[in-house]
């Protein structure tokens, strides 16, 4: 059996938001009415994701539709098609939320720039660092 890091990215599927108790049976019992299973693979530490390996492009497709929001293992369950990206928190760095002082406050409040997607604004998240000493001014700003 190959490691589900090298399954064929095009027939490989993500299934996100699973219970703690997710079995392989119920999996396999759900993606297989959309074709032939190559390879079933079920996080345990953590728990919550799973892969699903198809022996055909379409058939991974088809389930990504079907399936993506549909309840099984006793949730919602989330289906993508594996975008073949590490989702790994811990290689982020310092950069995304960390702190590069060693844990020590500077005193100075820092802000992310606005950040906007495809359709909201999105504020930056506040900071454990902010101190009361330093008011909040908002503005507003004209969008692009």
């Amino acid at each position: 059996m190959t490691r589900y890091r090298e399954w064929d990215l095009a027939c490989k599927v993500y299934v996100g938001n699973l219970g703690s108790s997710a079995s392989k049976y119920e999996i396999e019992n759900a993606f297989s009415k959309y074709g032939p299973l190559k390879n079933v693979w079920i996080a345990r530490n953590p728990p919550g994701f799973a892969f699903v390996e198809f022996e055909d492009r379409r058939d991974a497709e088809d389930a990504t539709r079907a399936l993506d929001g549909t309840r099984c293992c006793g949730t919602r369950i989330r289906v993508e098609m594996s975008s073949g990206r590490s989702r790994d928190r811990a290689r982020r760095g310092a950069g995304e939320g960390g702190s590069s002082s060693g844990g020590r406050s500077t005193g100075r409040l820092r802000v992310n720039p606005l950040r906007r997607t495809t359709s909201t604004l999105q504020l930056p998240r506040p900071s454990a660092t902010r101190t009361t000493e330093t008011p909040l001014r908002f503005f507003t700003a004209p969008l692009p």
